[in-house]
């Protein structure tokens, strides 16, 4: 057992990727302690052996065709138009924009590396500071896995065996209000900095609101779907890639066969890292259950208190540590059979504690140093990380906040999907 986490902690250090540190380890876990080696071939296969795991790959190509085919510009477009008027108006058409945006790809990394090097590219030429503009996009981008579709809400429903749909529903609110108190910080900004408004124009909002509409629509009709039942999230995120498919090749016409294999190899790549840290961090959960790990953890944990709010704070500050520096993939596949039994033990509402443990993991994706949009960011817009890492540190104020009421007052989680998608 020592030999097996102590493997992993090495791997870790010397900087080999995630996936190779918890699967090598893992291997090296099973054959340390005489496991048949059977056992490695069928845990990793049935880490992902889920046909709501489909929807990962799809969803990501969805993101992915939304960037290549320029979709993502309508979006901005039309959120400039719609809030730029307001102090600070393009960092508030930055937050509107990854809310949209969030109902088409449900990744941080995708609204990071595509429409966020859009939103940072009109900042800066409107008079923002680049920090300033690269820290809103960053904390903006983390609305994307929150909002519905969330791929790591799909991965955490296909751990914990939870209704995705209701997940997706309990995302919601949260997402919003995290937009909101993005903006308002903005709006401090804007203030004592004096950065200029985008002059408001009814006739201009109007035209770029219709000629977007296409794009748009796709979030209410992913979100119509789960609350009308008519298809499941694995359905929607094939009507998602097929939808953007339509927009960018047949209204927008912004897509060519260059930039759609393109699309296809990335989605590809980035689809097999998730699915093989899946696989690989089952095989890794199973070892730590063999060897009484995962009980022995789970009992630290509540030995600190029997309250639940306390209980709920160290998870909490868990997470957000682990966020900082490991796969939110990774994350959930690896410590919710350790979180689960205890979230069930104090009978939280899965729902609720779902939405909370990714938010959770989304806000250590932003936080220095190791915050991987933090990353994606500098190296899109040639930002130095010193820059970002100071810039960035007042807008976790609003993000923690909303975590904070997110674990605290669950109505805000639990509210929409029971209302929505309550059993007639």
């Amino acid at each position: 057992m020592i030999v097996f986490l102590i493997g992993f902690v090495v791997l870790l250090l010397i900087g080999v990727p995630i996936s190779i540190s918890i699967g090598a380890s893992a291997v090296l876990g099973c054959l340390s302690l005489g496991y048949p080696l059977v056992v490695i071939g069928q845990k990793m296969v049935s880490g992902v052996d889920s046909f709501l795991l489909i929807a990962v790959p799809l969803f990501i190509l969805a993101g992915n065709l939304m960037n290549a085919g320029k979709i993502t510009e309508k979006l901005f477009d039309t959120a400039k138009e719609l809030v730029g008027w307001i102090p600070g108006g393009l960092g508030h058409a930055n937050v509107v924009a990854s809310i949209i945006f969030a109902g088409m790809s449900g990744s941080a990394v995708a609204d990071a590396g595509g429409l966020g090097a859009i939103e940072m590219e009109a900042m800066k030429t409107n008079g923002y500071d680049e920090e300033f503009a690269g820290a809103v996009t960053a904390s903006s981008s983390v609305i994307g896995p929150i909002f519905p579709p969330s791929i790591p809400l799909i991965i955490y429903g296909s751990v914990a065996s939870v209704s995705v749909d209701k997940l997706f529903m309990g995302g919601v609110v949260p997402g919003v209000l995290m937009g909101a108190l993005l903006m308002i910080m903005i709006l401090g900004f804007a203030i004592f900095r004096k950065y200029e408004r985008h002059p408001f124009h009814l006739m201009k909002l109007l035209r770029q609101t219709l000629y977007s509409i296409p794009a748009i629509v796709t979030p209410l009709i992913i979100l119509a779907g789960f609350v009308g039942g008519w298809f499941t999230p694995t359905e929607a995120s094939s009507i998602a890639v097929i939808y953007s498919l339509i927009i960018a090749l047949l209204v927008y016409r912004t897509l060519d066969l260059n930039s759609f294999l393109k699309c296809l190899k990335d989605s590809a790549i980035s689809s097999a890292n998730t699915l093989f840290i899946i696989g690989t961090s089952t095989l890794f959960t199973y070892v730590m259950a063999m060897e009484g790990i995962s009980r022995q953890f789970s009992g630290f944990i509540l030995g600190i208190s029997d309250n639940p709010a306390v209980v709920l704070l160290v998870i909490n500050l868990l997470l957000l540590v682990l966020g900082m520096i490991m796969e939110p993939g990774a994350i959930l596949t690896l410590m919710l059979p350790v979180l689960l039994p205890i979230a069930n033990g104090l009978n939280l509402d899965l729902v609720h504690f779902g939405v909370m443990v990714v938010l959770n993991l989304m806000i250590g994706q932003v936080t220095p140093p190791f915050g991987v949009c933090l990353f994606v960011i500098s190296d899109v817009n040639k930002i130095k990380l010193e820059k970002l890492y100071k810039s960035i540190l007042p807008f976790l104020i609003p993000l923690i906040l909303t975590l904070l009421i997110v674990t605290y007052f669950p109505p805000v989680v639990t509210w929409l999907p029971n209302v929505l998608l309550a059993a007639p």
